[in-house]
């Protein structure tokens, strides 16, 4: 009886081993991550350095994405580094397709102080396709300075 009960909990635990690789395979980072610095004087001939990078996340199976923020901000003068801070984190997003399948995806953004940005700190596009079928969409994504970003998507056509 202790054999049976060793198999069935070996036979048990591999396969609670074998879910969260499946699921970690559905989990996709985007190629196209950036990086935008920028320095500035303080008094007293300090320097400030600031850095943010950011990259998305995506489902593969069900469209969802993640938006992924970091900054670090570097204080220093003349002879030292005085100070260092970072933060970050991921924001969920909306699914862009309804429907589970098999998505690709990338991902644009304007890098902040941008001429371009109208209103706040710019916007970002996103794109996605269906790997089983013929179907793109793409989305543009605008902060509209009043508080909620302003999203549009649009199905491509192909002719």
């Amino acid at each position: 009886m202790n054999h049976v009960t060793k198999i069935c909990l070996g036979a048990a635990l591999s396969f609670v081993t074998l879910v969260p690789v499946a699921h970690a395979d559905e989990f996709k980072l985007s190629s196209n991550q950036r990086i935008s610095c920028s320095r500035g004087l303080s008094p007293g001939k300090l320097s400030t350095a600031t850095c943010k990078s950011y990259a998305y996340l995506f489902n593969v199976k069900t469209s969802e994405y993640f938006r992924c923020q970091m900054s670090l901000a570097l204080t220093r003068d003349n002879k030292e580094v005085i100070n260092v801070q970072t933060d970050g984190g991921c924001t969920k997003k909306v699914r862009i397709f309804d429907t589970d399948s098999s998505y690709s995806f990338d991902a644009a953004e304007t890098e902040p102080p941008n001429t371009n940005t109208f209103f706040g700190p710019g916007g970002y596009a996103v794109w996605a396709s269906d790997n089983t079928t013929r179907k793109i969409r793409g989305c543009i994504i605008i902060a509209s300075g009043l508080g909620s970003d302003v999203s549009k998507c649009l199905d491509m056509t192909s002719e």
